[in-house]
């Protein structure tokens, strides 16, 4: 898949835990996985807004494109 996601970078440089982030963004756990893990077939606007305000960081951040 050429979108990398780049959430548990992000994540290690914040000191957050998974779990953390869902309950701040109000998302289950199950979810952020899915979407951490690239297997997501798409993220709310919303979504990735709240993970950007709570991380503090920009989409850019978390989302990166490659070419295969």
């Amino acid at each position: 898949m050429p979108i990398i996601i780049n959430l548990d970078k992000i994540l290690e440089e914040r000191r957050m835990k998974s779990n953390e982030l869902a309950d701040k963004i109000g998302i289950t756990t199950a979810n952020l996985s899915i979407l951490k893990t690239g297997k997501a077939k798409a993220v709310r606007f919303s979504t990735l807004e709240a993970i950007c305000e709570v991380l503090d960081c920009q989409p850019g951040d978390i989302l990166e494109y490659t070419k295969n």
